[in-house]
């Protein structure tokens, strides 16, 4: 019976998760009592330093300092000016508007890292234009559900951070990898886009004639200068400081939230009730994720006391499972997992109980860390419970269905797994840039 104890433990922790109840709240308790039950009181001497220690881990500084980058940009209005001049740029494209969306998108993740918050701009700035140009349905709701995600895999990205930490891996080498992999997505996204205004015409439209003419006038370089190069600037001044060694990731989501506000100050945009605002939600999803932290220290320090990886490192080997075999059901029940629980648990549950077992089996941490954020990000999309699809869904049109939504994200799912396989079968994909950077 004490064999199956972590089992046990581990069960009816996802059980009560499905079932809604809240998540810190889930892994403390539950582990807790499981640990007074199995241990007593003496056991939890050690609890308090366990999570004293994860509080004062430097790392993680970088989680409350990047989410305020990212609330920061969302409220400054830069993706809306970012949107308008990418669509006008690419305006003579049939499916220039959905093109517009992915690469906007793919800068807003490189800007903020926070898939919630870009899904529900790009639905609110984009869909209702391209629905007004013309664009069907799925095509266009698929395209905002799609590059909202990218924040998953495109450094700064707080899953990446998360995972780092957890797996005690570098956080820069997870930024540098992810950057390959990210660009391939990007990539197959557009070419995506481009076959099906081939193949549908009148699914992805040209905008009208005249909105180009007046932008194709003299004003149309100092347009796109102004969208282009205070983002860029700010990405370069992040990601760049990491990859250059000039700061640690820490430091650098420092200078990003100092030149985040900078940038809605000189956009004319920063006011004490939006700073009020811009630190409350700060606070709020960082208390969240420290909360959720908090028990998962409790889950670990009661899983590890009943020896459970231990008995999961065995279950494995008297299983006989390859490390290909056990690496393909891991990204199974994460995959899975991913449609009922956020990343945030699943980052804090089911990667230190498998991190173990991987290290006995010689597989490369880094690796597996930009398998596992590229697969959490294809879950956020997988219908039926994909959370990228219920953000979107809450601020489209009526008339947008969610039969709409799920039929639209099918190939972008395909795609995305595509990129997953990819990165399995070449491993170089994902750990060249920082072995050449270093």
């Amino acid at each position: 019976m004490m064999e199956a104890m972590p089992l046990i433990l581990f069960f009816v922790v996802f059980l009560l998760l499905v079932l809604g109840y809240p998540v810190a709240f889930t892994l403390g308790g539950v582990s807790v009592i499981f640990g007074l039950l199995t241990f007593g009181f003496n056991f939890f001497h050690l609890l308090p330093l366990r999570v004293w220690g994860i509080m004062t881990n430097y790392v993680l500084i970088a989680v409350p300092l990047f989410v305020y980058m990212g609330v920061m940009l969302e409220k400054s209005g830069l993706a809306e000016e970012l949107l308008e001049t990418m669509a006008l740029l690419f305006g003579r494209m049939r499916g220039g508007l959905a093109i517009s969306v992915i690469i906007v998108g793919a800068m807003l993740a490189a800007s903020t890292g926070i898939v919630g918050a870009t899904v529900v701009t790009m639905g609110l700035l984009s869909l209702p234009t391209m629905l007004k140009r013309g664009y069907s349905i799925p095509l266009a709701t698929g395209t905002i559900s799609a590059s909202g995600t990218l924040g998953q895999i495109i450094p700064p990205s707080i899953v990446l951070v998360l995972l780092g930490s957890v797996m005690n891996v570098s956080v820069g080498d997870m930024f540098m990898g992810a950057v390959i992999p990210g660009v391939i997505l990007v990539s197959l996204y557009l070419i995506w886009i481009v076959i099906a205004s081939i193949i549908d015409p009148e699914s992805a439209p040209a905008m009208p004639a005249e909105e180009l003419a007046k932008f194709h006038g003299p004003e149309m370089i100092v347009r796109v200068v102004q969208a282009f190069l205070l983002p860029f600037l700010l990405i370069m001044a992040v990601l760049g400081s990491i990859f250059m060694g000039i700061a640690s990731p820490t430091e650098a989501a420092a200078v990003g939230a100092f030149g985040a506000t900078l940038l809605t100050v000189f956009r004319g945009k920063l006011s004490l009730e939006k700073l009020q605002m811009v630190m409350r939600e700060t606070t709020h999803l960082t208390s969240m994720v420290f909360m959720i932290l908090a028990g998962a220290t409790a889950f670990g320090l009661v899983f590890r006391g009943m020896d459970g990886d231990a008995y999961l490192t065995n279950l494995i080997v008297d299983a006989q499972l390859s490390p290909e075999a056990f690496l393909f059901l891991v990204m199974v029940v994460v995959f899975i997992a991913g449609f009922f629980i956020d990343f945030i648990e699943i980052t804090f549950i089911i990667v230190p109980v498998v991190v173990p077992i991987f290290q006995v089996l010689n597989i490369d941490l880094l690796w597996l860390g930009i398998l596992f954020a590229m697969n959490l990000q294809t879950s956020f999309l997988t219908p039926p419970f994909g959370f990228a699809l219920f953000y979107l869904k809450g601020v489209a049109p009526p008339e947008v269905q969610t039969s709409h939504i799920y039929r639209g994200i099918i190939p972008f799912i395909v795609i995305q797994l595509i990129a997953l396989m990819l990165v399995v079968f070449f491993p170089e994909l994902a750990t060249w840039l920082p072995k050449a950077i270093l």
